[in-house]
């Protein structure tokens, strides 16, 4: 699996992940955990800043990647979570 860093801005401290252990273990171990927070500023359990259904087709995110996606806003980074979906699509 590729790992890639890119910096997608986080409006807000409100929106965290969390769930009980039992939750967090099958979704590490499913390989659901798609992105993490490499300095976590809302105190989401396991770092965890997005994750996918057991089918792969929905994913639920914190960041805001649209704040970085346009040359206009100076950073294009969260564009390529837009561009792999519409491949994916």
């Amino acid at each position: 699996r590729e790992t890639r860093e890119t910096v997608i801005p986080v409006a807000h401290g409100d929106g965290r992940y969390f769930a009980d252990e039992a939750t967090l273990d099958r979704l590490e171990g499913e390989g659901q955990v798609v992105f993490r927070y490499l300095d976590n500023p809302n105190g989401s359990e396991r770092d965890i800043a997005g994750i996918i259904n057991a089918r792969g087709n929905v994913l639920g995110l914190m960041p805001h990647p649209e704040r970085v996606s346009d040359p206009a806003l100076g950073r294009l980074g969260g564009a390529a979570i837009f561009q792999s979906l519409m491949e994916a699509a």
